[in-house]
This record gives structure tokens, C-alpha cells and sequence, in this order.
């Protein structure tokens, strides 16, 4: 099994939205917001190798939305999903599979593209794409609150060409892809999938939004955005003990600069950040 890095960009959202209760005097020094209190966020992707497989985890937000939508987000850098992908010698052809830990835009964005004639299509034809029922269906039926994270053009499409499949999940919430076990968690939204690897050496967990970056390992930092805080809270405190039992890596999806770290339990006894680096360097 061989883990890629695959980055696809940045974007830039509300900080104050993505620290929550944390008061700006202490995020600010995490991530320094611009004058319209908007930080600016990584798209990270993951690509896993194995045998004949070519599985990639989550998209970033693609290039197929309009102006106005951009003006809220702020896509920008020199990276794309299709030209990291083009570094490791990959087509959109070669992609067996897309692991989509949800549907909110900024994951699933890329998963379909629109062509010159302005047909929606995804953007890796040979592809199985997998989501789990539950999600899917929260997804198609939004709450207000989510509404504007979960978009059809996203989503529809990978339904009409017969492209999407879902995982089954078990009644305490476990599942499994090619050797890729599975957690839901319920937290940022509903049903959202975190993947859990293990190449023979050490053991990656792709957090996605349940830690979007290394300065969310703290308890009280949890995203205003998610539906339900206190279970993710509750979720990470589990993840953060578990990691630091069993010596796992956290991958994080928006953090801007760092990608992974291990963690260590301090002198007051709490978890922190050990050595934050890139997949390549550990």
C-alpha cells in the first residue's frame, strides 16, 4: 500500500466559524485572518495504491462553479486535484475509486465536472464512487443549517450515470473499503465516513472534518459548522485517546500548512501535537 499526498488548493471560510467558541484573541495566532476575518484553508486529498487499485479519498471544491460562488470561498494557489494527480503519472482514467467522506462542497466538488457543452459528468469515468445510504440521504434532504454546503450538481450526477455506491455499515457505525476501515461519525454531519489505513508500518487516520486541522486537537476547538458539537467532541476525545494508545498519525484535510503529525500526551497530561510535518517525512 503506498499513501500520496494530493493537494488541490486552498480556499478561505470564516474563522470565527471554524474556531467556534474559541475567541479570536487565541485562533487568531493560529491562523491570522485577512481583513474580512476570512483564513485561508488547504483542500488536502488522499491517494491510496494498492495492487490494481487506485483509491482516492475526498476531491476538493473542482473548478465548475460560477463566479459568485468563488466570491464566497476564494479558490486559489497553483494546485488542482487533475495536476497532482498528473505528478504521480495518473489520468482521471487510472482512478479505480473515490472515497467521499461527505458531501458538502468543498469534498466532493471535484468528483463531478462540467464539459464544454456544459453536461455535468464525473470526472473519473472508470470509477466507483462510495458514499454510505444515510449520508446520501441526509445529503438529497438538507437542513437549513446545511443547505448551502450540500449541493445537487455535486450529487445528482454520480447518481444518473450509475457511478455511486454505498458501503454498509454496522450497528456500532464500522465499515470497510479494500482494507480501508471505516467510522461513522456524527458529529460535523450526519454519517460522515473516517477512513482508517495502515501500510504495514504505521496507521494513518484521515480525519477530515472531525479535525479539519493540527490547532483543532484542542478539546474546545469544534467548527460552528457542525450539526451536533458536543458528539464531536465526544468524537474526538475518543479519536485523540485511541491515537495516542496505538501511536497513529492524524491526516489533516484543511490545515495550510501541515499535513500529519503523531501525538504525545504533555506534562499537564494533555494531548498535543507531536512534530507536525508531511506524509513524506514520516
Amino acid at each position: 500500500m503506498k499513501l500520496h499526498t494530493i493537494n488541490t488548493g486552498f480556499f478561505k471560510l470564516d474563522g470565527g466559524a471554524m474556531f467556534g467558541v474559541v475567541p479570536k484573541t487565541m485562533w487568531q495566532r493560529l491562523n491570522p485572518p485577512d481583513e474580512n476575518n476570512m483564513c485561508t484553508w488547504a483542500m488536502r486529498c488522499l491517494l491510496l495504491q494498492k495492487e490494481d487499485r487506485n483509491i482516492l479519498i475526498d476531491t476538493g471544491i473542482g473548478n465548475k462553479q460560477d463566479a459568485k460562488f468563488r466570491s464566497h470561498f476564494h479558490p486559489h494557489g497553483e494546485d488542482s486535484l487533475l495536476n497532482s494527480l498528473a505528478k504521480l503519472r495518473l489520468q482521471p482514467e487510472d482512478i479505480t475509486d473515490v472515497l467521499l467522506t461527505h458531501l458538502h462542497f468543498d469534498h466532493v466538488g471535484g468528483a463531478v465536472s462540467k464539459t464544454e457543452e456544459g453536461n455535468l459528468v464525473p470526472t473519473f469515468p472508470n470509477a466507483i464512487y462510495w458514499s454510505n445510504q444515510r449520508h446520501y440521504d441526509w445529503a438529497l434532504n438538507p437542513n437549513p443549517r446545511e443547505k448551502a454546503s450540500f449541493l445537487k450538481e455535486n450529487i445528482l450526477p454520480l447518481q444518473e450515470h450509475n457511478v455511486l455506491q454505498f458501503i454498509d455499515f454496522d450497528e456500532e457505525g464500522q465499515g470497510e473499503l479494500y482494507g480501508i476501515q471505516l467510522r461513522l461519525l456524527m458529529g460535523h454531519t450526519d454519517a460522515m465516513m473516517m477512513p482508517i489505513m495502515n501500510d504495514g508500518k504505521r496507521t494513518i487516520v484521515y480525519c477530515a472534518d472531525l479535525m479539519p486541522s493540527v490547532h483543532h486537537i484542542g478539546l474546545p476547538y469544534v467548527m460552528s459548522y457542525d450539526i451536533r458539537p458536543l458528539e464531536s467532541l465526544k468524537e474526538k476525545k475518543e479519536l485523540l485517546e485511541e491515537a495516542v494508545e496505538k501511536n497513529w498519525y492524524l491526516f489533516f484535510e484543511h490545515d495550510p500548512i501541515h499535513e500529519i503529525c503523531s501525538l504525545i500526551k504533555n506534562e499537564r497530561g494533555r494531548i498535543i501535537a507531536n512534530h507536525p510535518s508531511s506524509l513524506s517525512e514520516i
